[in-house]
């Protein structure tokens, strides 16, 4: 079944990673008075690993009690990674980009999403000159909610006009990733070891890949 939409993540699949996410959450449970030395601290990241993908807001609101202070935290966390990435801590995984225009020039349509705030998409994709590299960039808010929900994916079909389904390939670097593309009805649904997910994480997926680099070949044997 030819593929008609591609959807992306950003962070550790087409972004390369590289512990801002850990440099920008240690700077956020910082700011609601938790330090590294807190005994609370190592339990805390060890939540941050595991639920990678996932909206960050989200993630914030499990790991604190009180709303003002998961708001705190998470409004410190995008602003420390917006720094970093404005910095010039942002760099493409290899490949990615060429993988992007191939896919578009053979007339599949792309859309990024992401478990970032809108803002720190936006400021990804403009540090790496890739506003208008997509189709489509997504993030959670707005009544779209973030994975393993498959709201992001099913936004894409709608707003891009795909005919069905499974004629969508979802490619990420999480256990939330491949929950998302699986809920969503794709066909291919890859992981990718680029970034937070090894192997054992991404059983769920349909093909485990190196890198997005080997997506094409993946999408043309599901012609």
């Amino acid at each position: 079944m030819t593929t008609e939409l591609v959807v992306l993540d950003m962070a550790g699949t087409t972004v390369a990673d590289d512990g801002l996410v850990v440099r920008a959450f240690t700077a956020a449970i910082g700011a609601v008075g938790v330090s590294e030395k807190d005994d609370r601290y190592e339990g805390m990241l060890k939540y941050v690993v595991d639920t990678m993908g996932q909206s960050k807001i989200t993630v914030f609101r499990a790991l604190l009690d009180d709303e003002t202070q998961a708001q705190q935290a998470n409004a410190a966390f995008e602003g420390a990674y917006g720094d970093l990435v404005r910095g010039g801590a942002c760099t493409p995984i290899d490949g990615a980009e060429d993988v992007i225009r191939g896919l578009r020039k053979n007339g599949v349509k792309v859309a990024f999403t992401t478990g970032f705030a809108p803002a720190t998409q936006l400021a990804i994709l403009d540090a790496l000159g890739w506003r208008d590299l997509a189709d489509l960039a997504l993030a959670p808010g707005d009544g779209v909610r973030g994975r393993p929900f498959p709201d992001l994916v099913l936004t894409a079909a709608l707003r891009l006009e795909v005919t069905d389904v499974r004629r969508i390939a979802v490619v990420g670097d999480t256990a939330s990733d491949v929950l998302c593309g699986r809920r969503a009805g794709a066909s291919v649904v890859a992981g990718v070891l680029t970034g937070a997910g090894r192997r054992e994480d991404l059983l769920e997926a349909t093909h485990v890949l190196d890198s997005v680099r080997e997506l094409p070949a993946v999408l043309g044997e599901n012609r």
